[in-house]
């Protein structure tokens, strides 16, 4: 039978084999006449750049049980100059939440920017976790809303369902459910990134600006939304359902790929007169 991970002693071993492969010139470490009988960093220097003992370092790297903080977690990541993969693995054998950065990316990876266009003639739009609109194919500004004439305030798409003048009246046929799974979504974003100011003004602004979101907020519903569907009222081509899927790269867990397709033969056609025009 396969073992399951002894977190402890994985942890011992992850940071000893970070330690052994840094090489001491790198960090412009005097030379010592003594040689190194291990290769990379000793204890000791690795403590010093971390800013903690080297007793705490020795009883780390031999599993003797002690479980880092997230603040000494983040400068053993520091000092030993890890990749942020291999950040995520020290937090994850820590079994501690490894700290957001100071803020979620805002410019859209090219790769999937050059993907959405790839998936045209579907409506597609690239979203972050708070749900600013980073990007979008010519086909979802048909069927939403033109957000290059969007200040960037506004590309937004619960601060669209909420505020925007053809997206916050009738425009969804089910239009609290749309807004309802949309906040559950928001809210998980919420808990997972506590330390998002931005995340936490613009819920602020939409709990005290629109008595719809607070009382719905209020609910405490929880849900990420990976598909689903939508019925729209569009005022050129009328009635048209899609499905929507999710996708969230590896590379980017922040960024979310959001493609729309028809969902039914009546959809379709209105999806093509829409973009013929």
């Amino acid at each position: 039978m396969t073992r399951t991970v002894d977190t402890t002693q994985e942890l011992a071993a992850f940071l000893r084999t970070r330690r052994e492969r840094l090489d001491p010139r790198d960090f412009g470490l005097p030379q010592r006449r003594q040689s190194r009988r291990t290769p990379g960093l000793r204890r000791e220097e690795v403590a010093d750049l971390a800013g903690v003992s080297t007793d705490y370092v020795v009883r780390l790297e031999q599993g003797r049980g002690l479980r880092p903080s997230a603040e000494v977690l983040e400068a053993l990541a520091r000092a030993l100059r890890l990749a942020p993969d291999e950040r995520v693995y020290l937090f994850d054998l820590a079994q501690h939440r490894m700290p957001n950065a100071d803020k979620p990316a805002m410019i859209p990876d090219p790769a999937l920017v050059r993907l959405m266009a790839d998936l045209s003639p579907r409506p597609a739009m690239l979203v972050n976790h708070r749900f600013d609109v980073l990007a979008w194919n010519r086909e979802m500004t048909l069927l939403l809303v033109d957000f290059d004439t969007l200040p960037l305030s506004q590309r937004n798409s619960m601060w669209l369902c909420l505020n925007h003048p053809q997206l916050c009246g009738d425009f969804y046929v089910e239009r609290e459910r749309v807004v309802r799974e949309g906040i559950a979504d928001l809210r998980a974003a919420w808990a997972a990134h506590p330390d998002d100011q931005a995340l936490a003004d613009l819920i602020h602004e939409f709990t005290t600006g629109d008595s719809e979101f607070a009382r719905l907020w209020a609910r405490r519903d929880v849900k990420v939304n990976g598909r689903g569907t939508k019925v729209m009222r569009h005022p050129e081509v009328g009635r048209v359902a899609v499905e929507f899927e999710v996708l969230i790269p590896v590379e980017d867990p922040d960024q979310r790929l959001v493609i729309y397709r028809a969902a039914d033969a009546d959809s379709q056609a209105a999806l093509d007169r829409l973009c013929a025009e």
